[in-house]
Parts: structure tokens; sequence; C-alpha cells
């Protein structure tokens, strides 16, 4: 993969830490080592994963000319916020649709965390119902803008489409360096799967290099054969754009959906438990929506036994720890006490 072909523009902290977990992995009995993919280092507005997508997607907005990008996601995405971020520092006009998923009307979750930071980098905001056709929605938007004047670029939700997730093939090239640096042979990567991009990326990338490293997703949202399929579709297009056609099986793609609980968006015990974990094991900060729920799912997996004993397991971290003030009372730590 040659990527310096695509246009880009640097937005992140690159590369970012790849750290071992030796707390929680005694914690959870030893029986195996985890690492962490530090991708909430990114550095843009708290970091996060969709930086590294948007360093390719600027890159394209900027070379087609655009004044003014738009993109959409839920109430307390963190995509929105790093694309608000992203958009304040080039220069660009920035408009976000946030998508009502969860129902859940606390000024916190509707006005505070994400929505907050969204707000400070100076984003225009506009809300739609759940269910509606997003990406109707963005294109309405885009036609009206032009209509004006203004020369916009419409980014999908998560940034995941070839484009973005070329972010993340480029993920895997680094990832892979610096095991080979530690050195450390990687046997599984974990990391929590929603709008598809990330993982198509990193599937893609390590595909495309022949790493022979299997990477597990934790749904967030879609049951498995639906998160499954639009990954894959994804992967395989990437791998295309990257100059790896074909690279891509059916069988590189796993997606648990095992660990949504009642859906997007929506906290679960297990959720609460990992993001507690990580902040007293190894003073890391998980988000509600993402990484909470895909640590979650590592450990359980790791206490069922799911790993080889002794693998040597990498958690990509993708951020998202602005939105942990959008939930307040999911972590039952009201008081002093």
């Amino acid at each position: 993969m040659h990527l310096v072909r695509f246009p880009r523009v640097k937005l992140a902290h690159l590369p970012t830490p790849l750290e071992p977990m030796p707390r929680l992995s005694a914690h959870l009995g030893g029986r195996v080592n985890l690492w962490i993919k530090r991708d909430d280092c990114t550095g843009l507005s708290s970091g996060g994963n969709k930086t590294r997508k948007l360093e390719f997607l600027m890159g394209e907005a900027a070379a087609r000319g655009a004044d003014t990008v738009i993109t959409q996601g839920a109430t307390q995405s963190n995509h929105a916020r790093q694309t608000a971020a992203a958009a304040a520092k080039l220069g660009l006009a920035c408009h976000i649709l946030l998508e009502d998923r969860t129902g859940f009307t606390d000024e916190a979750y509707t006005l505070g965390g994400n929505v907050l930071l969204d707000r400070l980098h100076g984003a225009s905001l506009s809300k739609r119902p759940a269910g509606a056709d997003m990406n109707a929605e963005m294109e309405a938007l885009a036609a009206g803008l032009r209509d004006k004047g203004a020369r916009p670029y419409v980014i999908p939700g998560g940034g995941s489409n070839p484009v973005g997730a070329t972010g993340y093939a480029n993920c895997a090239l680094e990832l892979v360096a610096q095991a080979n640096e530690l050195p450390l042979k990687i046997d599984h990567i974990v990391q929590a799967t929603g709008s598809a991009g990330t993982q198509a990326g990193l599937v893609a990338g390590l595909c495309a290099i022949n790493a022979n490293i299997p990477l597990y997703g934790i749904s967030v949202r879609a049951p498995k054969a639906k998160q499954e399929d639009s990954v894959f579709a994804l992967a395989q297009a990437t791998a295309a754009h990257v100059g790896a056609p074909g690279a891509v099986k059916r069988e590189h793609i796993v997606a648990n959906a095992d660990y949504v609980g009642q859906g997007y968006g929506i906290p679960t015990d297990g959720m609460a438990e990992a993001v507690k974990m990580l902040a007293r094991f190894e003073g890391i900060l998980l988000d509600p929506v993402y990484t909470g729920k895909g640590m979650a799912g590592l450990i359980d997996l790791v206490r069922k036994g799911h790993f080889e004993r002794g693998a040597n397991i990498v958690f990509l971290h993708t951020g998202g720890s602005a939105g942990l003030f959008g939930y307040p009372d999911a972590f039952g730590l009201s008081g002093y006490a």
C-alpha cells in the first residue's frame, strides 16, 4: 500500500501508543496478556479514531475546493465532535445533523459531553428524529447550501466510506510496525464496531500486508449478520481503493453482537463495569457507547476462556471519553460515598 498518493491533511498525533495493561490482565486471572492501542490519543479535540479517517476525508474535501463540510451522527457522536474540530482547524464551515437514537431527554445528554464540544468548535447543529434517512437529509442540506453559493463536502456517518477507512488501513501498517519493534507477536485484535469504517479499514490493511492477525469486532449497534455484511462490503471496497483488490475474504470478518444490550447508546451493566475497571486498574478512560461495550465484550470473553492461554490481545481504543459526561447516572457514582 502506497497511501501517499491520496489527498491527506495531517490532523492526528501519530503514531499513537501501544501499551500493556498488566493490572487488568492480572485482575482477569493472568490467562492472557492485554494490550491497548491508544487511538484516544490522536490529539484532535480529546482524540479518537475518527481523526485518522478525517485526515483522508478532509484531504479529499480540500482537493475538491470545499468550503463547508456536512456530516451526521447520534446525539453524542464522537465523529461529529472530531469533524467539527477538524473543520475549525482548517477554516471550514461545519454543519452537523444529530439523530435521536436513544430517546434520552436529560440536559446532560442533549447539551453536554460531545454536544457541548461541537458547539465550542463552532459547528452548526440540527436534530433529526430516530429512523430518519440521514444520508438524504445531508444531501438536502448540501443542495440548499449549493444554491446559496457554498461548496459543501458530505462526510458519511462515522466517516465510514473507502476514503475514510483508508485511515485505518494506514493504522494497520502503524500497529504492525510497532509490534515488530517491541517485539510483540499480536495474536488477536479486538475493537468496538459501529459504522463499520474502522474495522473495515483495519481488516483491509492487515490483509493487504498479509499480517495474519485476526480481528474480532464487538458490535455496538447492529445484529451480527448485518454488521458483518456491512463490514465485509466496506472492507472489500477499501482494499480495492488502497490497491489490494480481493485481499479481504468473508472469513476475515467477525462481529459479535452479544454485548449491545437494549440498543445503541443505551448503557449496560457490563459497559459500566468495564469503564470503571479500566479507570481503576489502568488509569484509562473509555466511553459509554463504543469502547465501554467493546471492552465489556473482551472482558467477558477472557473470563469465559475464549482466547488461548498466553495470547497477546490488543484492544483498539477508539476514544470518546467526552461522551462520559452525557451519561452521568450510568455508573452509580452519585454523591461521595
